[in-house]
């Protein structure tokens, strides 16, 4: 063991048990570079450094880009988080770090840069999953929220249901068993011509047309909590394919409406259903996606007519921030788990129970 590790260990054990660890988050998993500094539960400070207008021309992130975008912006974005928290480095006391899931490239100029950064100041470093970080930012959002609770995870790269055990504990109840919810939304809006990211466009085109499309209902039937957009998805394109050889007009309104009023209707279901198997009174809401308006609408509504409350972190949390690696280093102290040493490696595969 080095002896940045041993003085790592022994300052994590100190600072079990407090809420007020003054903490910094970096998160670069895919198109933002973003970092954050709570103190305990207060955020003092969110910086993000976006690249959407990057990737537009190209309708979807590319890796590489990405990457080497990371690597200019990262130590700017850190600096800035710093000066409007007003506080130093040598005043943070953890830092976390997500290690995956997400683009290993992208990944890992965060892991290099927080590696480097807690080497340099000796404090503890908490490698953390992306997932469980967007789930642990409703602590923020709602100071009163504990474990356990059912989850439902919607972003572009992972959707899921989970229920949360504890602070760093979670299990997956139903997962989607082909493309996430907003790779599926991303796909959409490129046939309808939309720009990226997908999920705001389809929502605000969706907004003036009807739901008259007829799509196919996954697993129709067949008792399950997991998710499959790929037959929605290819049944849309073959749709706007068939009209186009036809020669007719579609209304892109009407497709996006569609789309979204039947994967919003399964995801609100399968959530809800969740919470009752589990015998819980409280359903949560994390990941891009979660800011869809309809989805939370939907969620709402259901909910409470099952006597449920629900809980999900304001808009400009849900996307990937610093905000939520940080909540999610300070829960995995809570819970009791290890620092990294300086050999962390970044891991794209990362799944949301590890």
């Amino acid at each position: 063991m080095s002896a940045y590790s041993e003085l790592a260990r022994v300052k994590i054990e100190k600072l079990r048990g407090r809420d007020d660890i003054l903490t910094l988050g970096i998160e670069s998993s895919c198109d933002e570079t973003a970092c954050a500094i709570l103190r305990g539960r207060e955020v003092l400070s969110s910086v993000i450094a976006s690249q959407i207008d990057i990737h537009k021309r190209f309708g979807g992130v590319v890796p590489e880009i990405a990457s080497r975008n990371h690597v200019t912006a990262i130590d700017g974005v850190v600096r800035s988080a710093l000066d409007k928290a007003g506080v130093s480095l040598e005043d943070i006391e953890v830092i976390g770090v997500t290690y995956g899931a997400g683009l290993l490239g992208a990944l890992l100029v965060g892991v290099s840069y927080a590696k480097a950064l807690a080497y340099s100041l000796g404090i503890p470093l908490m490698a953390v999953n992306h997932i469980k970080g967007h789930v642990a930012v409703n602590y923020i959002a709602d100071k009163l929220l504990t474990p356990p609770y059912v989850c439902l995870i919607a972003s572009g790269g992972h959707t899921a249901v989970a229920y949360v055990k504890d602070w760093d504990e979670l299990e997956i109840l139903g997962s989607t068993q082909d493309d996430a919810c907003g790779e599926a939304f991303d796909k959409i809006a490129r046939v309808l011509g939309l720009s990226y990211p997908g999920g705001p466009a389809v929502e605000q085109l969706a907004l003036s047309g009807k739901p008259v499309v007829k799509l196919p209902r996954p697993f129709k039937g067949i008792d399950t909590l997991d998710f499959s957009f790929s037959g929605i998805k290819t049944a849309l394109i073959n749709y706007v394919h068939n009209a186009s050889v036809k020669g007719e007009e579609i209304n892109r309104a009407d497709i996006a409406c569609s789309f979204q009023e039947l994967v919003t209707d399964i995801m609100a279901d399968n959530a809800v259903r969740a919470a009752k198997i589990k015998g819980c009174d409280r359903l949560v809401i994390a990941g891009g996606v979660g800011a869809n308006g309809v989805l939370r609408n939907k969620v709402e509504l259901r909910a409470k007519r099952e006597g449920l409350s629900v809980y999900y972190p304001p808009i400009g949390l849900c996307t990937d921030n610093g905000v939520m690696i940080a909540a999610q280093a300070q829960c995995m102290i809570k819970a009791g788990r290890d620092c990294s040493d300086y050999d962390l490696d970044a891991d794209a595969s990362l799944t949301p129970e590890d």
